[in-house]
């Protein structure tokens, strides 16, 4: 019997691999035997006729791949990288790569190329938590963990469909229910989630930051400030305080689309509960104000105190297996590794540890930067730009402009393929081995159970081969994923709150390791000052609107059954089950108006482009708002490439469209 943990979800679960099948670790903590149906089945998607397993190229995108050899291709690679200006070379990774394989990636491309473009898919899911949590706590860590739902007295769920997306931790919520747990889920659409909650506020799109808001300006007008951890522990008082002092809170409270009574029940559930979590997740985050509506979220648990306590603060749900390491490491272009800005220390710091002179102060292209920047060299690992990122149309003419385009990934079917020059046969999970740091700091280790399938290789040994023949040997002669994770701790050194030097990789698999645990024993927070910082955010109204033409908003989000674009999910057949891939939900009173019935087939555009679908009428679903899934690989044809400001992440849940009849 081999453990491991899943490759799916932010939530990590732990599980166990005995005679071609997989079942939960009853051990393990954060699931203790429980597996969702994705979980699994994630066997079937190892051994699957859609895998790519040699190395192919082309030299245009019209022509037909034709299989080579690894040799061939690295050296296409580093002769176009050699040949090419750093700033116009760009890595493209994913929250599905193990810590290592990021690690690699990130020293090799910042450390040695000597530029920092090199991002994630995360940018479009995680980066607006990442930034408001080192502007308000001072550095990217989540200071809450799945079992505080144990010792809360109130969880608000908002923009979170737990039970969808997480579905493991939903369980564990559920069973802090039975317990006394009250919930509260704010979020346009009833969804599945809402349907465990004490109260369901139905708010408005692009409402959050008025919502919360309205919560800060009651918890100091009812003298519910918790002054001595203010005045210890918090900075930006007195300024919040006469800025709420002026806040419009009727136009506010209608931005909302909640009546003054279901904020009054909102607000007698707030005020009777000791111990308050308020956890989100891409409702919150894909916003052109993405990080003003963390801020104004984070705000009330700093104002009443709530935080760095067991069963209390705000909780950013992450939602892909890796995303949180792939941010320790440096993942992001917005900081060097182990959580290490631009500043001249920092920089030298990491020049030092990793003994080179290359590393730049300037920050790098984010993921959803790099197709317009006129890149000679895009390297895209396991993830699927095309299919993710918004307005599609434009994406597809942007990255054909691209000379390479090379492609690593585990399957020949995504949609980013269409578009490449060379294709890379990565291993899968299942064939590799490492390390993952899931939703809440847990640090545990993903084993290889099976062989590696025939020309394969592990992401970071893919990585290891360009920079070995771009010369960098020396720097890059791993032997396995142990010897770069030790590497890796001993970097973290040069962060001290990134105590993941004390971990063992040995002992990963039959016990996690949590970093960060005396942060909130010591209720210390890691700005400069010691102090966090509040910040006074408005609505400022910043999506697209809707209009006559286009009178409906797009919302997105994931089914329980299916990751992403469906690459390995619309494999099991058990998976197809509970809902189709493709569907728009539309409330009654909207269906009538444009004459559409339940089932019928319907086109739904925006400025960008139209797709089709089928409708299925739901009171579920706000008036004036629509729902489609994730798993449409279509979707992004329509959505808007808005993005916010500081954390460049997309504005996916707010596109303005119309639908109608086939």
């Amino acid at each position: 019997m081999i453990k491991s943990v899943c490759g799916y979800c932010g939530v990590g679960c732990g599980l166990e691999f005995e005679k071609d099948k997989l079942i939960g670790d009853v051990a393990y903590p954060t699931n203790e035997g429980k597996l969702c149906s994705k979980g699994i089945s994630e066997l079937i998607s190892v051994d699957t006729p859609t895998r790519l397993l040699r190395p192919q190229t082309r030299d245009e995108i019209t022509n037909e791949y034709k299989d080579t050899s690894w040799s061939n291709v690295i050296n296409k690679i580093a002769s176009k990288i050699t040949n090419s200006p750093k700033e116009k070379v760009g890595f493209y990774l994913s929250g599905q790569l193990l810590t290592e394989d990021y690690y690699i990636a990130n020293k090799l491309m910042k450390g040695f190329i000597g530029t920092n473009n090199v991002d994630t898919n995360s940018r479009t899911c995680m980066s607006s938590a990442v930034v408001a949590y080192k502007k308000s706590i001072g550095a990217d860590y989540v200071p809450v963990r799945m079992n505080d739902v144990h010792d809360a007295n109130l969880l608000i769920l908002v923009g979170a469909n737990t039970a969808e997306a997480h579905v493991v931790f939903h369980n564990r919520i559920k069973s802090a229910k039975k317990q006394g747990l009250k919930i509260i889920v704010i979020d346009p659409r009833f969804t599945d989630t809402a349907k465990i909650a004490d109260l369901h506020l139905p708010i408005k799109p692009a409402g959050d930051i008025d919502f919360f808001n309205l919560v800060s300006k009651r918890i100091i007008d009812e003298g519910l400030v918790d002054e001595k951890f203010i005045e210890e522990k918090v900075n930006n008082y007195e300024l919040l305080k006469n800025k709420f002092k002026r806040i419009p809170i009727t136009k506010m409270l209608k931005r909302t689309g909640l009546s003054s009574e279901q904020f009054e029940e909102f607000w007698q559930m707030y005020k009777e509960n000791k111990n308050i979590i308020t956890a989100w997740t891409m409702g919150i985050n894909q916003s052109s104000q993405g990080v003003d509506k963390n801020l104004s979220i984070i705000n009330t648990h700093l104002l009443t105190g709530k935080i760095f306590t067991k069963g209390n603060g705000p909780f950013s749900l992450t939602g892909q297996p890796n995303a949180m390491g792939g941010r320790e490491v440096g993942g992001l272009s917005t900081m060097l590794a182990v959580h290490l800005g631009f500043d001249k220390e920092s920089v030298e710091k990491v020049n030092k540890f990793w003994k080179t002179t290359k590393v730049s102060n300037v920050v790098g292209l984010t993921a959803t930067q790099m197709l317009e920047a006129n890149l000679d060299v895009l390297i895209i690992c396991h993830t699927d730009p095309i299919y993710h990122l918004p307005n599609r149309s434009k994406m597809e003419e942007l990255i054909k402009k691209i000379p390479m385009v090379v492609e690593i990934n585990a399957y020949e079917n995504s949609e980013s393929s269409k578009f490449a020059h060379i294709r890379l046969p990565a291993a899968p999970w299942g064939e590799k081995e490492g390390t993952q740091t899931n939703l809440d700091r847990t640090i545990t280790k993903q084993e290889k159970l099976t062989r590696t399938s025939i020309d394969c290789k592990p992401d970071w040994e893919i990585f290891q081969l360009i920079a070995q023949r771009l010369g960098y040997k020396d720097a890059f002669s791993f032997t396995s994923p142990k010897e770069i994770f030790e590497e890796y701790q001993e970097m973290t050194k040069l962060n001290p709150h990134l105590n993941i030097y004390e971990a063992s990789y040995d002992n990963l698999s039959d016990e996690p390791f949590i970093w960060g645990e005396k942060i909130r024993e010591n209720r210390e927070f890691l700005t400069k000052d010691k102090r966090a910082n509040l910040f006074f955010v408005e609505n400022k109204l910043l999506s697209e609107k809707t209009n006559l033409k286009f009178p409906l908003t797009l919302l997105t989000g994931r089914t329980r059954d299916q990751w992403h674009s469906g690459t390995k999910t619309n494999l099991p057949k058990t998976l197809m089950k509970y809902k189709e891939l493709n569907f728009c939900e539309i409330h009654p009173t909207n269906a009538k108006q444009f004459g559409i019935q339940d089932g019928d087939e319907i086109k739904i555009s925006s400025k960008r482009g139209t797709i089709e679908s089928k409708a299925i009428l739901s009171e579920d679903v706000r008036i004036d708002t629509i729902f489609m899934p994730i798993s449409n690989r279509d979707i992004n044809y329509l959505t808007h490439d808005l993005y916010d400001k500081d954390s460049m992440q997309p504005d996916y849940n707010h596109s303005a469209v119309r639908v109608e009849r086939v």
